[in-house]
């Protein structure tokens, strides 16, 4: 199951974990949120213990969103060693992700 990032525990597992991090950030009124869904939850599964994978709901936890400029959602972010390495915004492949992912690893 993809992690739940939160604005109290970001720093901790995504800022200060060293590897990479995917990040989506979504809300629950947003349809394009829930059609990526099930890419966020299976590339959880796939990168098990080689990357964290979560969502991050912006509604719940402004000041994460604030802090990165997060303006449209579905947004997802990369991070490598606490740095954004890569940005998507809007729907986007699973394939397209997980390039983003071996890329950084």
């Amino acid at each position: 199951m993809a992690f739940e990032f939160t604005d109290n525990n970001f720093k901790t597992e995504a800022l200060d974990k060293k590897g990479v991090s995917v990040v989506d950030f979504w809300a629950e009124w947003c349809g394009p949120c829930r059609a990526i869904t099930p890419i966020i939850e299976d590339l959880a599964k796939e990168y098990d213990g080689k990357v964290t994978v979560g969502k991050l709901n912006v509604d719940d936890n402004p000041e994460v969103a604030m802090k990165y400029g997060i303006r449209s959602i579905p947004t997802i972010l990369v991070l490598k060693d606490g740095e954004v390495v890569d940005k998507t915004v809007g729907v986007t492949t699973k394939q397209a992700l997980a390039d983003k992912i071996e890329a950084n690893l």
